[in-house]
């Protein structure tokens, strides 16, 4: 049993549509589907059956939009502002 992997039409990655095909016993793999896995990181993963790979088509805009910069929030500041005294006053012997 092999996972493959779900392209549409246009051969952009379907995520969530991935099936198991029991290859080792005759099963086919069905058209519109490949055993390559598209790699980790890409935003819009579009496979190319000449090279069978996966490459990305997103425009660094639309990254860009969907990245959100973090900040933390006082409160998570504030803990780890304690961790990090509760943890030295631990190294001193203190605690």
């Amino acid at each position: 049993m092999v996972w493959v992997y779900k392209y549409d039409e246009n051969f952009v990655w379907q995520a969530g549509e991935e099936i198991l095909v029991d290859v080792e016993n005759g099963e086919q793999v069905p058209d519109g589907y490949t055993q390559t896995q598209p790699p980790d990181g890409l935003y819009i993963a579009k496979y190319d059956p000449d090279k069978d790979e996966w490459f990305e088509t997103a425009s660094q805009d639309y990254i860009d939009g969907i990245k959100q910069e973090y900040f933390p929030t006082e409160l998570e500041i504030v803990r780890q502002q304690q961790a990090e005294l509760v943890f030295t006053l631990m190294m001193k012997g203190v605690i």
